[in-house]
């Protein structure tokens, strides 16, 4: 049976189509091209049509002009839509004019960057000219990094090499920075967050080095679809950016299917098992051979769908292997291993968390299904664009969770539809990053007086600092860098944890299978927790958090664990206030004090809780920003009038506001954290806070802040048309762990907290 016959058996499958709330098609879209342009070398031209390539889709043409003209540029087009080509052409073109021309070449993984030098390697041994490129990251030998620094016309790397290993040793690649024509910057939706925050200041200190040997090279970006594209590429590398965005590449026939597991108490709203209503989705998939790609929203989630995919494939009489899970954490050469095995057609499931988003080639699959909303439009786009090819059929269907983002979007699927894809958020002058960057870029070249480093001014006070705590001299109207630490070493552009914690099995001999940052090691890796790894289980015998080292054992057992994590703020200061119709909304920066407190027990098939554990790990302490919502004072007296209760109504709009918020910024639900107090003791009233989980915070607090009257709206229409009676997962959380009467409160608080400000706001959105 052919794709085509299941999609048909899906459309006539009434149970099936109960819990689809959209079943939309985008029709196929043929190609549209020019011819190559007029000044493209010959050998260049020739070397395409001998790769089949005749002529150019449009977008491939507009950037190609606007990169030869000397404006930056940003390709915004969906995946699979030849966005390589809109930077390979420039750079060969100008190689091919001038031998001493170099590009640098950014990927935001390492098996992104491998897998694009190969399709470029290609290209240029079709040429058959001496345009030397090669790849420089952490596997890069010794003796061939010489080479690389002397001789390499494209350097291929990722920002954390740029970072660490090429800016610091600036002196070593002088061939580089003296003729650096281009810098590729590709999937920049991909920075975002801490890490956009991160390399924006890496490419400032690019571009001040490149000044010292001048050269001033002209950035190449590309991306999927987001809401400020240009924008967004404009703070990564700090200039004007041209956007192209007319999409020429064709398309074949897509069906995105929103898809609600039924209800299976009606009373609690609690649905059917996402993680298992998507393995079951996929078993007539696999039963015809049609590979399939599941995306999961954490690992523990991939590990769990990897572990029911083995079982489904026993019961089909397939071998459990063809079943694969792919993430953060397992070592590059599974991470290949896998890749190649889904071009070669060898896997026929992969279960992945955002990872495999990327444009890293793993064939053209014909499904894919999302266990839970993606957390963005944007994201869901990219990883419904890991299905198709470019001619023929695929679908793509998003299976609901009960989290309220998840079930706002499938009850909203038109919202879906209709709104453009969010913003990507960075904010390069965050001071604990600002200031991490500006220690490396002292380190690289001295800073001269009156040199700014930033957006924001403030740079030769920070100067001073630094001097005061022996890290700078100044000296001759320069600061010098005179400390002994190498300070590129101690900034991670990835995590807020400098380390990570390395997964050590003991089960037969000693290997590493693994690693994770401290932050995640608290919930992953505690004592007596059960790590999944490409569905095998380990039982953790000991976290050794002073060496960072967790020992595991190979076990076969019926349950995982999962762990509970406590926040409490302990500081508070405000950067902005505003009164609002109920109380005052505020934003700025907070402490947070976060321990692992216990686990639980989760039975494997039910998902039923069969047993708890304590977890004794040390607290981890850190500073962010955050908005948060500050109440009248005699709210408590007004509900309990009405024979309600202000702390459930608090603890259910927590639950709520945290998981609806990230549908109006470009966050994944994991960066935020919500946190109710009754009587807070830095405000002295009821607070709601909603906060970054980084480090330093990366720009959301701010965002959710000039959003308030929206994100209420946004509450308030989950609140109405969540079924339950008293609160579930999909509102307010459960009655057991919000209260009886928290959905009743929290509509209450919202009723009097909304107004006619939140319908005009939401009419602009």
């Amino acid at each position: 049976m052919n794709l085509d016959q299941l999609l048909a058996r899906l459309r006539g499958d009434p149970d099936f189509l109960r819990n689809v709330t959209l079943w939309h098609t985008l029709p196929a879209q043929p190609a549209r091209t020019v011819s190559f342009p007029a000044d493209i070398d010959p050998r260049l031209e020739d070397a395409l049509r001998r790769r089949g390539i005749e002529e150019l889709y449009t977008h491939q043409a507009q950037a190609y002009e606007h990169a030869r003209a000397g404006h930056n540029t940003v390709v915004v087009t969906p995946t699979a839509s030849g966005k390589t080509l809109c930077y390979n052409l420039p750079v060969l073109q100008q190689c091919l004019e001038d031998p001493q021309a170099r590009a640098l070449y950014l990927f935001p993984t390492k098996a992104l960057a491998q897998d694009q030098m190969e399709e470029l390697h290609g290209l240029i041994e079709t040429m058959g000219v001496d345009i030397k490129t090669y790849t420089f990251d952490g596997d890069t030998p010794a003796p061939a990094r010489r080479t690389v620094r002397s001789s390499g016309h494209i350097v291929v790397t990722n920002p954390d090499m740029l970072h660490q290993g090429i800016l610091p040793h600036h002196t070593g690649w002088i061939q580089l920075f003296e003729n650096l024509r281009y810098v590729v910057i590709d999937e920049v939706h991909q920075y975002r967050g801490v890490f956009g925050s991160h390399l924006a200041n890496v490419i400032r200190r690019l571009r001040r080095i490149c000044r010292f040997y001048g050269s001033d090279p002209v950035f190449l970006c590309s991306s999927a679809t987001v809401a400020n594209p240009r924008e967004h590429a404009g703070r990564l590398v700090g200039d004007e950016v041209d956007l192209v965005d007319d999409n020429g590449a064709p398309r074949g026939e897509k069906h995105l299917v929103f898809y609600n597991p039924p209800v299976v108490n009606a009373e609690l709203g609690i649905r059917r098992s996402v993680i298992k209503e998507a393995v079951r989705l996929a078993r007539p998939f696999l039963s015809t051979g049609v590979q399939v790609i599941l995306f999961g929203r954490s690992r523990l989630r991939v590990e769990l769908l990897v572990t029911y995919l083995k079982q489904t494939l026993r019961a089909l009489h397939k071998a459990p292997s063809l079943a694969r899970g792919y993430r953060g954490g397992y070592l590059p050469h599974e991470r290949r291993e896998i890749e190649s095995g889904l071009r070669r057609g060898e896997i026929l499931a992969v279960a992945s968390t955002n990872a495999l988003e990327l444009g890293v080639d793993i064939g053209r699959l014909d499904v894919c299904i999302m266990a839970g909303y993606a957390g963005t439009v944007a994201s869901t786009w990219q990883q419904a664009g890991r299905a198709g090819r470019r001619k023929g059929v695929s679908i793509a269907i998003v299976v609901a969770s009960s989290n309220p983002l998840d079930q706002y979007i499938i009850e909203h699927p038109h919202f879906f539809l209709g709104n453009s894809p969010e913003a990507a958020i960075i904010d390069p002058d965050n001071l604990a990053i600002l200031l991490s960057h500006l220690k490396c870029a002292a380190f690289e070249l001295p800073f001269v007086e009156n040199e700014e480093f930033g957006d924001q001014g403030g740079t030769a006070q920070i100067l001073e600092y630094l001097a005061e705590h022996g890290v700078l001299n100044a000296s001759g109207g320069k600061w010098h860098w005179i400390a002994d630490t190498y300070p590129a070493e101690e900034v991670s552009l990835r995590s807020a944890a400098i380390e990570n914690v390395v997964i050590v099995d003991t089960t037969a001999k000693r290997r590493v299978i693994g690693e994770t940052d401290l932050f995640s090691a608290q919930l992953l890796l505690h004592d007596d927790a059960i790590y999944i790894h490409g569905g095998q289980q380990y039982f953790v015998d000991q976290l050794d958090w002073a060496r960072k080292e967790a020992y595991v054992h190979q076990v076969d057992v019926d349950y995982y664990t999962d762990a509970q994590l406590k926040t409490e703020i302990h500081a508070l200061d405000a950067l902005e206030r505003e009164a609002v119709v109920l109380g005052e909304k505020a934003h700025g920066e907070i402490g947070l004090i976060t321990k692992a407190t216990m686990f639980k027990k989760i039975k494997l098939g039910s998902h039923e809780n069969i047993g708890a554990g304590k977890i004794h790990l040390p607290e981890l302490e850190h500073h962010t920003t955050s908005y948060w919502w500050t109440l009248p004072e005699d709210l408590d007296e007004r509900l309990r009038e009405e024979g309600l209760d202000l702390g459930e109504g608090l603890k259910g709009l927590a639950h709520l506001m945290g998981r609806v918020a990230p549908l109006y910024i470009m966050a994944d639900p994991a960066d935020l954290r919500s946190v109710a107090m009754l009587r807070s003791p830095f405000t002295g009233a009821p607070t709601l806070f909603l906060y970054d989980v980084y480090p330093g915070g990366v720009g959301f607090a701010s965002k959710l802040y000039s959003l308030h009257p929206l994100l209420l709206e946004a509450c308030a229409e989950r609140l109405e048309q969540c079924p339950c009676k008293q609160g579930c997962p999909s509102c307010v959380g459960s009655d057991l762990s919000s209260g009886k009467r928290a959905k009743a409160s929290a509509r209450r608080l919202l009723q009097w907290a909304r107004s006619n400000e939140a319908r005009v706001a939401r009419g602009r959105a």
